[in-house]
């Protein structure tokens, strides 16, 4: 299938999930991860409809926003991030959705106040307290928050998530359980903290994530097929 197909094909699914669930198909934004992908891949993407991007390495960013300004494209920043590469994208893209530590948030509050702007976050949540990944543990994300929201420069949009990589339906209940920590703190009353964005779901499970609530979908693999990976992550 063409890139086209698969865009089509992805919102159609989108839109049959979110219809499933009571929910609308407008409510939920597609990210197109275009890390690894070359330009012509994503030109052809962003003729098909796609116009928020997702990138992970700081380099690679650099080299595509020429193309993503002349689109006036949305890029996100999804991989995790070292903080000596903040700089490389601080203001330069819409949201930043990994960030998993305080000392991450630190810099990127340093930096955006050099600057004089506000960059949007979301904090990324160790869902399946898995130790081999960053992100906060769930039962601390009420003090992950409140240390973020003390923060000038910064605004916390909303939780992303990676899930534990589990087959069919058991993904779910990951999903459901970032929901409910995404409900329970849209009622927190801190400054600089919005849950707007609940960004979780890839390729292999974005319907079971628009199911449970995702807003946000990044979708790499069933949009633009195999991808070419040059070197180590930034």
């Amino acid at each position: 299938m063409s890139i086209r197909e698969n865009y089509l094909e992805i919102c159609q699914n989108v839109a049959d999930a979110a219809k499933q669930a009571g929910r609308r198909a407008e409510d939920i934004t597609l990210v197109a991860v275009s890390k690894f992908v070359d330009e012509e891949r994503i030109r052809l993407a962003h003729e098909a409809g796609a116009n928020v991007f997702g990138e992970s390495r700081a380099q690679e960013l650099g080299e595509k926003m020429p193309m993503f300004e002349e689109f006036g494209a949305d890029v996100h920043f999804i991989g995790q991030l070292q903080t000596n590469k903040v700089k490389y994208i601080i203001g330069r893209v819409k949201t930043i959705q990994s960030v998993d530590r305080i000392e991450l948030a630190n810099e990127i509050s340093r930096l955006a106040q050099k600057k004089n702007i506000v960059q949007d976050v979301l904090i990324e949540v160790n869902i399946g307290s898995e130790p081999q990944k960053g992100g906060a543990e769930p039962d601390k994300l009420n003090e992950f928050l409140s240390s973020i929201s003390r923060l000038p420069g910064i605004r916390v949009d909303g939780l992303m998530c990676i899930p534990p990589a589990v087959d069919g339906e058991n993904v779910r209940r990951y999903f459901a359980m970032m929901r409910e920590l995404f409900e329970k703190a849209n009622g927190y009353d801190m400054p600089n903290v919005f849950m707007n964005t609940l960004s979780m779901g890839m390729s292999g499970d974005y319907r079971a994530a628009v199911a449970e609530g995702a807003t946000m979908v990044r979708i790499g693999h069933a949009l633009f097929g195999e991808r070419m990976r040059p070197g180590p992550k930034a």
